[in-house]
């Protein structure tokens, strides 16, 4: 009876727990289908549209330490590079995904009442691709941590030119032009026709801030473009200035006479006046063309307005010595011109290799220098013929001009001399080879007074016996005449002889 018991016992037993499986299998979800058995998956559980609990592995797939609380909008953009199919709102029925990225990925959702299961599984490919994945994990950080920290902006379009992705420095770009980087980019770019890398300027203009200036370089990638943008608000400032300080030069080089050619460390001309044109004859088209210094002397040449060489050939080989020449600050020529016109050619050294060759007209000048020194000569010659000696001082007592009888008589070349002479060493000379006489104080001081002065005369005599007299005489610019004459030609004129000096008016 006690073995019919125990068996009873048993059964019901038995009976029970199988009535307990089958329910706890009704109640359990139900797998998919597709479930393999062996393959590594991470999940995440929802409830109520958030994140409570998950696999430990989730954490690198997210790449943060917390993940309760997540919502769905931040689990999906984190999976969407793997799964761009992913629907905007919590799924609610049971979907699946497959990755065109990442091969054997697949993303499973699993919804259960309040309740949702997210499964990612990931079939390995062999121990080799899993053992360079985890080696290229720090490198993939790093370049991560690189491109969103870059301080150039950063960022991805498609063929379309919508934004796929972009850096932090491309989302404060963004805000500084008051733009959201998912509505309009801050940077008006068009794409290239081409898929050819391409550089491009432009410029933003931020909200109450000044214009901002990029050089974005675009290149073509497998499914779109990146771009990067430069910074380049000092180059353009540079530039800026740059250009008002050569229009400044060029409107006050406009009134200048002198003409003005500037060349680059190319050869090439960029900048010149108006003076210029009218000292050269040539064309301004041609001058704005930019020719280089070989073209520029070229036609200078055709034109006549440079002294023809003997051999132009070797003269034109011989022109980068000049420019070197010029860059030393040492080039200076004076051109004497078919047509009568003298120019004078100077080469000045600017910074970063230029050189700049100032053309001025010094025709009057010469003519008159000319015309002075013929004078001059003329003056010179006719004193020559007199046979009185006669020297000139100037008011600080330097001898200054002689004829050939006074240089004859005293025996004195001052064109020879190492130093100048003056009244005091001419009054030495006339002393010693003269008897004594009183008038040699007197006519250093009748020299070098600068008060209103009246000419005087004094007779002398040699240590040779010869009679001589002596006439000093105020001239113009304060200088004095000394003027020595023989008696016996004095006689011959019938000029009075006094054996004193005396007043001469």
């Amino acid at each position: 009876m006690e073995d019919y018991l125990i068996l009873a016992i048993g059964a019901g037993t038995a009976a029970a727990f199988l009535v307990v499986v089958l329910i706890f299998l009704a109640l359990r979800p139900k797998r998919s289908s597709r479930l393999h058995v062996g393959i590594p998956e991470t999940v995440l559980l929802f409830r109520n549209g958030e994140v409570v609990d998950h696999t430990p592995d989730a954490a690198e797939l997210f790449n943060r330490t917390i993940l309760t609380g997540m919502g769905w909008d931040e689990v999906r953009e984190a999976l969407s590079p793997g799964f761009p199919d992913l629907p905007g709102n919590l799924p609610d029925h049971l979907l699946t995904w497959s990755s065109p990225n990442v091969p054997n990925a697949e993303l499973l959702a699993e919804p259960s009442g309040s309740r949702l299961h997210l499964r990612l599984r990931c079939t390995p490919e062999g121990a080799a691709n899993l053992f360079r994945a985890r080696c290229q994990t720090d490198e993939h950080s790093r370049l991560v941590d690189l491109s969103r920290n870059a301080p150039d902006a950063l960022w991805q379009t498609d063929l379309d030119g919508n934004l796929l992705w972009n850096n932090d420095a491309y989302d404060e770009l963004c805000q500084d032009a008051g733009k959201s980087a998912e509505d309009s980019s801050p940077i008006d770019l068009k794409l290239p026709a081409t898929r050819a890398e391409r550089t491009t300027r432009v410029s933003v203009k931020p909200d109450g801030q000044p214009q901002r200036w990029f050089e974005v370089v675009s290149r073509p990638v497998h499914d779109g473009w990146m771009h990067y943008a430069t910074s380049i608000d000092s180059l353009v400032n540079a530039e800026m200035a740059q250009r008002n300080f050569v229009q400044t030069l060029t409107k006050t080089f406009a009134h200048l006479p002198i003409g003005l050619a500037v060349f680059d460390r190319d050869r090439q001309l960029v900048l010149f006046n108006p003076a210029l044109v009218d000292l050269t004859h040539l064309p301004v088209d041609f001058l704005s063309a930019k020719p280089n210094l070989l073209s520029f002397f070229d036609h200078m040449r055709e034109n006549r307005m440079m002294p023809e060489p003997k051999n132009y050939a070797s003269w034109r080989d011989k022109l980068y010595d000049v420019v070197s020449a010029a860059r030393e600050d040492r080039y200076c020529e004076t051109w004497n011109l078919p047509s009568g016109l003298t120019y004078k050619i100077t080469g000045r050294p600017h910074p970063d290799g230029a050189v700049a060759f100032l053309i001025e007209d010094i025709s009057a000048e010469i003519s008159l220098t000319r015309r002075f020194r013929s004078e001059l000569e003329l003056t010179q010659s006719v004193l020559d013929c007199f046979e009185d000696a006669v020297a000139v001082f100037s008011r600080l007592g330097v001898l200054t001009f002689s004829n050939a009888a006074y240089r004859a008589q005293w025996e004195c070349d001052p064109d020879s001399a190492f130093t100048e002479i003056t009244i005091v060493d001419a009054t030495k000379d006339w002393q010693q080879a003269c008897d004594a006489s009183p008038i040699w104080p007197d006519l250093r001081e009748f020299v070098l007074t600068l008060r209103d002065r009246q000419g005087f005369e004094a007779d002398l005599i040699r240590k040779t016996g010869e009679p001589m007299r002596c006439v000093v005489q105020p001239v113009a610019a304060g200088a004095t005449l000394v003027r020595f004459s023989t008696v016996a030609a004095l006689s011959e004129h019938q000029l009075p002889h006094q054996k004193e000096h005396r007043a001469v008016g």
